[in-house]
């Protein structure tokens, strides 16, 4: 599989996708698995919602909003990992109204305006700015008029002032994009792509957030 962002950790496959979902407890001392209930709960799911689950990897995020989802509902998926792709398919295999697309997020996309509600988690930080702006663009195109984007990542922080327990693992870890992404102003960076009503969420002690924002209709 074609790596369209080396210096980037996102694109995940072999080892690390197969066991992602423990890695992740892992590195988030196993909170992650508690607070993206909590997240889930915050997007105020209605049950014919339609979701799209930008980066959606092994399907652990939309089994949770699944739950929220009447039959006429639905959750797309996209990712483009083999790996994550069969976990996903094999974790969802049960809900019929929720799929995977094998669909890249960077580039120009045929859905248009069909979706209530976009997620992204852990995913925009791992691109070059350019790229993320991009793929904000495809958030805007593929929601509805009122639309809600919800973006669950790094909050906005300075990593020389966070405590050695967190500065020291988000150094060795992250790729050199995620240095950057956390030095943005998102607010501004949303509202210029044509989303308002930014409401955010901490977890982790502040070094996590989730974001809210509205389409503008």
């Amino acid at each position: 599989m074609a790596i369209y962002y080396p210096e980037s950790k996102v694109e995940i496959n072999g080892f690390m996708a197969k066991h992602y979902d423990i890695l992740l407890d892992i590195v988030t001392f196993s909170k992650y698995r508690y607070f993206i209930k909590q997240v889930v709960d915050l997007m105020e799911i209605q049950p014919e919602d339609r979701i799209v689950d930008f980066g959606a990897g092994t399907g652990r995020n939309a089994c949770l909003m699944r739950k929220h989802l009447s039959a006429k509902g639905e959750i797309v998926g996209f990712d483009i990992s083999p790996d994550m792709i069969e976990q996903f398919r094999r974790k969802c295999a049960r809900y019929s109204n929720v799929e995977v697309v094998n669909q890249r997020i960077d580039i120009s996309m045929s859905y248009k305006e069909k979706f209530d509600k976009a997620f992204i988690s852990f995913v925009l930080h791992g691109f070059p700015h350019n790229v993320r702006k991009q793929i904000i663009k495809n958030v805007f195109n593929v929601l509805k008029a009122g639309g809600v984007f919800f973006v669950l990542d790094y909050n906005e922080f300075s990593l020389e002032d966070a405590p050695s327990y967190f500065r020291i693992p988000f150094r060795a870890i992250e790729c050199p994009y995620a240095f950057d992404f956390i030095e943005r102003d998102w607010r501004n960076i949303l509202r210029d792509e044509g989303f308002e009503d930014f409401k955010e969420y901490p977890f982790l002690g502040r070094y996590v957030r989730l974001i809210r924002v509205k389409k503008v209709k």
